[in-house]
């Protein structure tokens, strides 16, 4: 029996029988579908390999009941029977693999992102999504009704297990309900039976057309997070009257786009963020309720069942960093288990940006379809790679998985490269989540790591490298700025910063705004210094999700800490600099440190020794041009699979 006991056990939702309490939520992926909205192998592989990972329960994200509601334009159309045949290959592929499967139910009414959005009131989205919708009549609320009746008959007949309705997150259902979204005084505006008229009609449709016995969840908002919106104590009544409905379990979020809390929080937030909302829900219903919420861990998941907080838990964002995480933790296996580290970059920023999903620490999502699983190398070589940051790590990793005999040697006493500094601001502490995890990998695979070595002439000889991979790093690069050499003011980097080589005075400019030049004002801020940040870019840390990015700018919202980007320098002063901040003249005084956090440039010393031998060289990551977590590994792991 294993330990996680209550995470694991089975669960009975509606007629169903789960194997374990671990959900996949419906994550809209856009990635999958071909241009009528059918399902592909794309994404059929994508669930195989989850399903196969022992997961107790999975969703398809997004899947449109019509095409006034289609989200984003890669996800599944369910608003004709011809979605059927590609739904029921997709099924057929996943049931031998013990998952119950299903559909998420959704119209993203206002936050649709095409011009033909429609909505319970013409109000535009409060973030994210530009236009005004069309207000619907009440004959295309009956319309919209019946599309998601129809679309839940459709998903029976293509052989999902169950579905969801998506009534949270701020698409069609929750802008009924929510009085900011909802303006109407006919009878779906105005008081709480009104505005969740609209709900509970679907919801009897749904069951009318695909059956009493088809088990039928709803995800719904416990808070908006938003001034006028939908609370807790609405959230608790809905609870209740969907329970006497028929409703299977309920699964329990929170936010909408543009809400003080986002739907998808990024490693700034707590873990567990939204299951004081399930914990509430659950006071007042018998059904299983589903938490979620920045939940990581299977520890944790399991925690949140024995504490009768939750019956289930959604584990989204973790099933993208990896899909075997349930039946590794099922096995024992936690430190084997490829982390999450919240950043938001390949999960969400790319699907807001009309791009197909993925995952900055695991390159595969997406392309499970065209991988297949891991071979071994036909012909083991010896193979040395040069650096212990992110991309060494990855390459070494996936090198030693194929059957290679690896050596990773490192100038610097410590392994992890900047991704180790990234990591010491406030809130970025699971970065190094990331690097713990390879490490643990390349101790599991008995590669050796060699800190505090030099490759010289000697080693080369001793290792006798058949294959080499530097991925050496970089540094930071000194610009050339009038005065800036000159100045009295210390002058340092980032990185010397961060290390704790170089301290910083009382008063700070930081030049440069991207990522590294805010979570470092972030961090002097929180020392008690006053900073200035000089960002010569039009935006502030472009390189950051959007998501990410919305909670350090609030915490730089302080009177330490000053923002000015499209600046342009005239000059830096003894104590000070002259510029211009969109065509503004500036002069700031009385400074004592200047940090230079803007370029990087690569370090690739080492390259000359492996070419005068003859051997076969590989420069991957910053070594070969300064990029981001996201491509250091992903062309880490490319090259791993290439030896």
């Amino acid at each position: 029996m294993t330990v996680l006991k209550h995470l694991f056990a089975p669960i009975r939702i509606g007629a169903l029988t789960a194997r374990n309490r671990l959900m996949m939520p419906a994550m809209s992926i856009n990635f999958g579908v071909d241009d009528a909205g059918r399902v592909t192998d794309q994404l059929t592989e994508y669930f195989v390999a989850r399903a196969r990972g022992g997961t107790g329960l999975m969703l398809v994200g997004g899947g449109a009941v019509h095409p006034t509601g289609l989200e984003l334009p890669r996800l599944p159309t369910l608003w004709d029977d011809g979605c059927v045949p590609g739904l029921r290959r997709m099924t057929d592929a996943v049931r031998p693999h013990g998952a119950c499967f299903g559909m998420q139910l959704m119209h993203g009414g206002r936050q649709s992102y095409h011009d033909n959005k429609v909505a319970p009131s013409p109000l535009p989205a409060l973030a994210v999504v530009k236009g005004v919708p069309r207000e619907l009549s009440l004959p295309e609320i009956a319309e919209m009704v019946a599309a998601f009746g129809d679309s839940a008959r459709r998903c029976r007949e293509g052989g999902f297990d169950f579905v969801e309705i998506h009534a949270a997150h701020g698409y069609l259902i929750n802008q009924f309900m929510s009085p900011n979204a909802n303006k109407r005084t006919d009878a779906y505006g105005g008081s709480f039976e009104n505005r969740t008229r609209f709900m509970l009609a679907l919801f009897r449709d749904i069951k009318a057309k695909a059956g009493a016995d088809f088990p039928v969840g709803v995800r719904i908002n416990g808070e908006d997070y938003i001034q006028d919106g939908w609370h807790l104590p609405e959230a608790l009544e809905l609870a209740r009257l969907l329970e006497a409905e028929g409703a299977d379990y309920l699964h329990v979020s929170a936010g909408v786009y543009g809400s003080s809390e986002l739907t998808i929080p990024s490693m700034y937030v707590p873990h567990g963020c939204f299951v004081h909302l399930a914990e509430a829900v659950k006071q007042v219903v018998k059904i299983p309720v589903v938490a979620v919420g920045r939940i990581k861990s299977p520890e944790m998941a399991d925690r949140i069942i024995r504490e009768g907080r939750a019956d289930m838990v959604a584990m989204g964002r973790a099933q993208l960093a990896d899909p075997e995480i349930a039946g590794k933790a099922l096995a024992g296996r936690l430190n084997e288990i490829r982390p999450c580290v919240g950043c938001c970059v390949g999960c969400i920023h790319a699907v807001l940006a009309l791009e197909p999903g993925g995952c900055v620490v695991n390159p595969d999502v997406g392309r499970e379809y065209q991988l297949g699983a891991l071979q071994p190398a036909e012909t083991p070589k010896r193979v040395v790679v040069v650096g212990a940051g992110p991309a060494g790590l990855a390459a070494a990793r996936m090198a030693a998985l194929r059957g290679h005999v690896v050596t990773v040697v490192e100038e610097r006493g410590k392994i992890g490269g900047v991704a180790r500094l990234a990591a010491l601001p406030p809130g970025r502490g699971e970065v190094w989540d990331i690097v713990d995890f390879l490490q643990r990998e390349l101790d599991r695979l008995k590669v050796e790591i060699r800190l505090n070595s030099v490759l010289d002439d000697a080693a080369i000889a001793a290792l006798r490298p058949e294959v080499a991979v530097l991925a050496s790093g970089s540094l930071p690069e000194v610009p050339v700025i009038t005065g800036l050499i000159q100045t009295e003011m210390t002058l340092t980097t980032v990185v010397d910063v961060l290390e704790g080589r170089s301290l910083a005075g009382d008063r700070v400019i930081i030049l440069g705004g991207g990522q590294s030049g805010l979570v470092l004002a972030d961090f002097l801020a929180q020392k008690g210094k006053e900073v200035a940040v000089l960002n010569r870019r039009p935006h502030f840390a472009e390189e950051m999700s959007s998501n990410d990015r919305f909670y350090l700018r609030e915490r730089l919202k302080h009177d330490g800490v000053r923002l000015y980007k499209r600046v342009s320098i005239q000059r830096f002063l003894a104590d000070g600099v002259e510029f211009k901040s969109a065509g503004e003249a500036h002069c700031l005084s009385g400074f004592d440190t200047v940090v230079l956090s803007e370029r990087m440039t690569p370090i690739r010393e080492a390259a000359a020794r492996f070419k005068q031998r003859g051997i076969r060289l590989h420069v991957i990551g910053d070594a070969k041009n300064p990029r981001t977590l996201m491509h250091c590994l992903s062309e880490g792991e490319e090259i791993g699979r290439e030896i």
